[in-house]
């Protein structure tokens, strides 16, 4: 069944995609801006070149002419620099045109929405509404969905939803989502990357509907019509998002297997506490290096030799601390010499281990 603690991580793990999408729009922006200021700087070049040439066409003396010759060679790269400049600002448009649709820029693809009914509004569903329709859809549809994550091919993808058209919907993206980070957590690298593929041919129809504002379920045979006629660079584009799907799907599994890894930790200090509610791990690695040898030895008497030659304090101090995390159970007599010693002269204390207690 699914793990519903992550519920919370779902809408963040829906906005990857249109957070890296959002951002090659605006590299793609950014390039081409530059390329208009690299060329206006430059057309600006070519206009002071030829005021220059033409000052300097009137003139007959020796140095003119010299300076006219350099600025003709000057002017002819700045032609040539000029020409580049435009071709690959004409290259840009062209790309432009040709963007991948997504959710930002759909309505220049091609897509016709006048052929679908407009969803109505519906009132937005609370957390709770939304947590528990999931899990009603789950219980109801789990080996379906997870048929479908299993599918590699478009066509046989296709002829699925076609069958079983209420499966193209969120629930079923979220479940896939929550599917991948499992498979990746149990280190199941391959399965995960091919249910991946299919969370993103879901996620590319759900938001395909939210730009036409139509029911996905209308609209998810213009995807697959689109994505197996595309040009190569539809096809980068969705595997741009697929590759950036899972770099942080397996981003969220290391991420729930370190959290498992401190929960565990903690779980087992906590029952390695002591009587006196100390850990004995801690414990052992505050005691002095001639202390610890004593217990890694398991000498009782090379323990009592060390603590007879420790100041009084210290040794009791050392010794209550691995009575209170329960490495150490003490004779009774020890305490209270160690007590005594306090105020008298140090005694030979008399210890047993915790298996002859």
């Amino acid at each position: 069944m699914v793990d519903y603690s992550v519920w919370d991580h779902i809408e963040v793990l829906f906005r990857w995609r249109h957070q890296a999408r959002v951002e090659r729009m605006e590299q793609f922006q950014k390039e081409r801006e530059d390329i208009e200021k690299t060329l206006a700087d430059s057309k600006r070049k070519m206009t002071e070149l030829q005021k220059k040439i033409k000052g300097l066409e009137t003139s007959g003396t020796d140095d003119a002419k010299s300076e006219l010759q350099k600025l003709q060679e000057e002017q002819k790269r700045a032609k040539k620099e000029e020409k580049i400049l435009e071709k690959k600002l004409d290259e840009h448009r062209q790309q432009e045109k040709k963007m991948p649709w997504n959710v930002d820029t759909l309505s220049k693809d091609g897509f016709s929405k006048s052929v679908f009914n407009l969803k109505s509004e519906t009132k937005e569903e609370t957390e709770e509404e939304r947590e528990q329709k999931h899990k009603t859809f789950v219980e109801k549809y789990e080996k379906q969905i997870k048929h479908f994550g299993m599918l590699r091919r478009w066509d046989d993808s296709q002829k699925y939803l076609s069958d079983n058209p209420y499966l193209v919907c969120e629930e079923t993206a979220n479940y896939l989502v929550i599917w991948c980070i499992d498979l990746e957590v149990e280190e199941k690298h391959s399965l995960m990357e091919q249910v991946a593929h299919q969370t993103i041919v879901m996620q590319f129809i759900l938001e395909l509907a939210k730009s036409l504002k139509v029911d996905p379920r209308a609209c998810f045979r213009q995807f697959f019509t689109k994505i197996k006629t595309a040009d190569q660079q539809y096809q980068d584009a969705f595997n741009d998002e697929l590759e950036a799907f899972k770099e942080r799907v397996r981003g969220r599994a290391k991420a729930r297997i370190e959290k498992a890894l401190k929960e565990y930790e903690e779980e087992e200090r906590q029952k390695r506490l002591g009587p006196g509610g100390l850990d004995p791990v801690d414990v052992y690695e505050a005691l002095p290096e001639e202390m610890k040898k004593c217990f890694d030895s398991k000498d009782i008497q090379m323990l009592q030799d060390v603590i007879s030659k420790m100041d009084p304090t210290v040794a009791k101090y050392h010794m209550q601390r691995c009575i209170d995390s329960g490495l150490w159970v003490p004779d009774k007599k020890l305490v209270e010499g160690m007590d005594k010693a306090e105020d008298e002269e140090p005694v030979q204390p008399q210890l047993k281990n915790e298996e002859d207690s």
